[in-house]
């Protein structure tokens, strides 16, 4: 996923962005025409600031730009979830693509969304000081896509074959993973430092695969665009299973300050919720406070990746946000087993779930 943030924050060139509020905003009736309506949307503002000078602001960094995956955070502020727990939710847009994990380590956020591997790489080679709280997802999103004519159904199909991927040491010993599982290796296949453009190395031909891409995002995409794809998930092959982002917040916040932790994860519950038992109104929700500017959302793209991401961000097993230490651990073994930690770590520091304490 992050690959494909590198590439979408880099085009934008973008600066921090903040939504802030509960609810709806007067900015949506800032087109209204006449003196009248300008004067209604003035009265508006200064009754939602000074409603919120009551509330506690809460700052969340997304790990992209806003999609189907954040409906549950648009839906929660949208319905007064976070201001019933005395707080005003601060959406902020990442302006690096380590924000998520930077900001809230550094006492600039309260939350950030990001990815379990390269936390746990972060943390245990960097000593960041950072927590996670909650995961978003209960397992990988994380896809190999292929054009369906290449053939490509399944790891054992890429020998011989040139395998896109962003150039990363992560992405690197997933492919060898994947390879290993399957009785080959990487002399077996051509590794092909694509950047950023994996969807573009794909359907162009420059590659024969892609890994790195999202079954809920980069998959729904192409289908609209009319491709015909194969896709597999490297979980089936050697890849341990992980929550694909994370809530992570500062060791020190959540030592100090974990009410107001809580809170989150109370209103980002009740968020959920109410998204998993009316998709289409969270969806337009989402699709309602989108940066159409930037990163206008297709409704079709991002129906479908609802559909995808329902089930697997709760199961029947896991509440939404639930996580356990042994899949921090079987990835940070993975981890270190590849060569991306050089040293074998215990991180179950790194696991606090407040809500189920």
């Amino acid at each position: 996923m992050k690959h494909r943030v590198l590439a979408i924050l880099l085009a934008a060139t973008m600066c921090m962005v903040s939504v802030t509020g509960c609810g709806k905003q007067s900015a949506d009736n800032s087109s209204a025409a006449g003196t009248e309506a300008e004067d209604n949307s003035a009265a508006e503002t200064a009754d939602t600031q000074t409603d919120n000078k009551d509330l506690r602001e809460v700052n969340v960094v997304l790990d992209w730009y806003p999609n189907a995956i954040h409906s549950f955070l648009y839906v929660a502020q949208e319905k007064g979830y976070f201001a019933d727990e005395g707080l005003n939710l601060v959406i902020n847009f990442p302006a690096n693509t380590n924000d998520g994990i930077s900001m809230p380590a550094a006492g600039k956020a309260d939350i950030g969304i990001y990815y379990l591997q390269d936390a746990i790489q972060t943390a245990v080679e960097e000593n960041v000081p950072i927590v996670s709280v909650g995961a978003v997802t209960q397992s990988s999103l994380n896809v190999v896509i292929s054009l369906a004519k290449s053939g490509i159904k399944g790891a054992e199909d890429l020998a011989g074959k040139k395998i896109g991927y962003s150039g990363t040491a992560l992405s690197e010993a997933q492919i060898a993973s994947m390879l290993k599982n399957v009785g080959l290796s990487a002399d077996d296949c051509q590794f092909v430092d694509v950047g950023f453009d994996l969807l573009t190395a794909t359907t162009t031909g420059q590659v024969d695969a892609t890994t790195g891409n999202m079954v809920n995002h980069e998959v729904p995409q192409l289908e609209e665009e009319g491709f015909d794809i194969n896709y597999f998930y490297p979980t089936d092959y050697g890849v341990p299973q992980s929550y694909e982002l994370v809530f992570l917040a500062g060791k020190d916040a959540v030592d100090k300050n974990p009410e107001k932790i809580e809170k989150f994860l109370r209103a980002c519950r009740k968020g959920f919720d109410f998204m998993k038992e009316n998709p289409e109104e969270a969806l337009q929700i989402l699709l309602d406070h989108q940066n159409e500017e930037n990163f206008p959302l297709s409704k079709t793209v991002e129906t479908k990746s609802m559909e995808i991401l329902l089930p697997v961000m709760e199961t029947e097993d896991a509440k939404f946000l639930s996580q356990d230490v042994s899949v921090w651990q079987n990835n940070a073994d993975w981890m270190y087993e590849n060569g991306i930690l050089k040293e074998k770590a215990d991180v179950s520091f790194l696991v606090k779930n407040l809500l189920d304490e």
